[in-house]
C-alpha cells in the first residue's frame, strides 16, 4: 500500500487526495495549519501543537470541522495506516467550499486535510558545524502570529535562501530589527550567555519548540531576554541558533557570510539543544546518539 492522507473524513491513497476547485484555501489562502513531529509513533508536543491550532481557527473565524478527540484519532490512525515510526503529520484547516467571493461564506463546512512524511531532521554536519542564513527584508501580513497557510513572503525569502546555499532566510524590518526566520524562530547569545529571542507577539509566530526550549533555558538556569534584536547584535553575538519543529535547535555560524561568534556551534547552543533531546525522549522514547 503507498502513502495515505486524509481528506475530510475520507483515507485516501496520496495521489488520489484532492480538494475542491473551490476550496477557500485554494483560492483565498483562507485556512491555517500546524506541523507535527512524531517518533516512535508518538506525537511531540501534541497539547502545544493542538492549543496553537485553535487560537488560529479562533483568529480567522473558522470552525473546525471536527471535535478535537476526533482530530487526534485521525492523528494516530493516519500515523498508523502509513506504519511510519519517526516523521512529521501536516494539517490544515480550511474555511471550506464555497462560491469564490471575499466575504465570509454562509454555513459552510470547514476542510480539513492531514498528510504525513518522513523525518526532516539536520544532518550531522550541521549540528557539529553549524549553518549559514542569509538576511531579507519581512514583507509579511501583520499578524504573524496566525499559523495561516499564506505564506508567499516567506516562500519568496526560503527560495533565495537555498539559492544562496544558506539554510534560512532571517527577516529584517525596516528599523533594521529581526523578527524571525522564513520557517524558524531565531535566538542569540550575547557576552553575558544570555539569550535574546523576539517577544512571541505579533510580530512573530511564536514556535512550538521555541516555548520548549526557552522553558528549558529558564530552567537549566539560562536568563531569557525576550525582546527584538538588531541585525548588528545578530552579527556580534556569541552564538546563534533557530529553533523548529524540524530542526529542533539548530546553530548557526554564519549570517550574511559573516562568522558568528567564533565561527562553530557555541556551547550554549549545544546544551540547549542536548536538553531538547532529553524532552524529546522523555515524551516519545526516541534515543539521540
Amino acid at each position: 500500500m503507498g502513502k495515505i492522507s486524509y481528506v475530510n473524513g475520507r483515507y485516501l491513497n496520496h495521489r488520489d487526495a484532492t480538494v475542491h476547485i473551490e476550496d477557500r484555501g485554494y483560492q483565498f489562502s483562507d485556512g491555517v495549519y500546524e506541523v507535527i513531529a512524531f517518533y516512535n509513533r508518538r506525537l511531540l508536543d501534541e497539547d502545544l501543537h493542538l492549543q496553537r491550532l485553535t487560537r488560529s481557527l479562533a483568529a480567522l473565524h473558522i470552525i473546525s470541522p471536527v471535535h478535537e478527540n476526533s482530530l487526534r484519532f485521525v492523528m494516530r490512525e493516519l500515523i498508523a495506516r502509513n506504519n511510519r515510526v519517526d516523521g512529521t503529520l501536516y494539517m490544515q484547516i480550511t474555511r471550506g467550499v464555497a462560491k469564490r467571493d471575499h466575504p465570509f461564506p454562509h454555513a459552510t463546512e470547514a476542510s480539513l486535510v492531514m498528510a504525513v512524511t518522513g523525518p526532516k531532521m539536520p544532518k550531522a554536519k550541521e549540528i557539529t558545524e553549524g549553518v549559514g542564513v542569509i538576511t531579507e527584508p519581512d514583507l509579511r501580513w501583520a499578524r504573524r502570529d496566525i499559523k495561516s497557510i499564506s505564506l508567499l513572503p516567506n516562500i519568496l525569502a526560503k527560495q533565495k535562501a537555498s539559492l544562496a546555499g544558506a539554510r534560512e532566510a532571517w527577516l529584517v524590518d525596516e528599523a533594521g530589527m529581526i523578527s524571525e526566520g522564513a520557517v524558524s524562530n531565531n535566538a542569540i547569545i550575547n557576552a553575558k550567555n544570555e539569550l535574546i529571542t523576539h517577544a512571541a507577539d505579533e510580530h512573530i509566530l511564536g514556535g512550538i519548540t521555541r516555548d520548549v526550549v526557552l522553558n528549558i533555558a529558564r530552567k537549566s538556569g539560562i536568563k531569557v531576554i525576550e525582546r527584538s534584536f538588531s541585525l548588528k547584535e545578530a552579527k556580534t553575538a556569541r552564538e546563534a541558533f533557530l529553533t523548529s519543529t524540524t530542526s529542533n535547535v539548530l546553530p548557526v555560524t554564519r549570517i550574511d557570510g559573516v562568522a558568528v561568534g567564533n565561527g562553530k556551534p557555541g556551547p550554549v547552543t549545544l546544551k540547549l539543544l542536548s536538553l531538547y533531546h532529553e524532552h524529546i525522549y522523555a515524551q516519545t522514547g526516541k534515543q539521540w546518539n
